[in-house]
């Protein structure tokens, strides 16, 4: 079970954006929808490829007060570090969703 006291860190919540290409494809950018408070805590870490260039996949648990309006689309931003919505679930007392988020390090 989560408590409110717990939410000790500042994030920004962004949405993605999409915008013709002019090539008959999409290009996704992200907008600042809100700045919440959450918790982050690392699960895992793991070795990764991805375009060709070695890095890792760190797995986190974020937790914020309940919304209905986060999905999978949807990216964490803590400074520099990007995290990337995974999946997500209310938690037992269903005030706080318990989000499963990956940061890549190349």
């Amino acid at each position: 079970m989560t408590a409110a006291g717990n939410l000790g860190r500042r994030l920004v919540l962004d949405a993605p954006v999409d915008a013709d290409d002019g090539a008959g494809g999409v290009t996704t950018t992200y907008q600042a929808v809100t700045t919440l408070w959450a918790r982050v805590v690392p699960l895992t870490a793991r070795a990764d490829i991805a375009a060709n260039s070695l890095g890792a996949a760190l797995r986190y648990r974020i937790v914020i007060r309940k919304r209905g309006d986060v999905t999978t689309r949807h990216r964490f931003q803590d400074g520099e570090r990007i995290y990337r919505i995974v999946a997500g679930q209310e938690s037992a007392d269903r005030r706080f969703l318990e989000i499963t988020a990956e940061e890549r390090e190349d």
